[in-house]
């Protein structure tokens, strides 16, 4: 079997392949590995996604990993972060977005 054969098997086989590819539209899909890129899925889909998606990503990956790597994430868009908090009904204060942006407060406002 060539190389180019067994990822076109491993891509069949993978989640990836029943995601939306314009999610990635800066990434070449034959080199997507959901193990290593699962911060990259993870953000995409909660931020681009379905809610079917969303489903499948956390039946894939498991709420402990998401939650782990949402909370981590430097920046979530306000509409994608309150659909997240309520989602997985976990306070605002544990994600490292939400303390971003509390620690760097606006002057004024305008």
């Amino acid at each position: 079997m060539t190389k180019r054969n067994y990822v076109q098997m491993n891509f069949r086989n993978s989640i990836i392949s029943k995601l939306e590819p314009g999610y990635f539209w800066d990434v070449d899909l034959s080199v997507l590995d959901e193990n290593s890129s699962s911060r990259l899925i993870i953000e995409r889909i909660f931020s681009l996604g379905k809610m079917d998606e969303m489903n499948l990503v956390i039946q894939f990956y498991g709420q402990e990993k998401i939650l782990n790597v949402l909370c981590n994430l430097p920046y979530i868009d306000p509409k994608t972060f309150n659909f997240i908090i309520k989602l997985f009904n976990k306070p605002a204060e544990e994600f490292k977005c939400f303390r971003r942006k509390q620690s760097n407060p606006r002057l004024w406002n305008s």
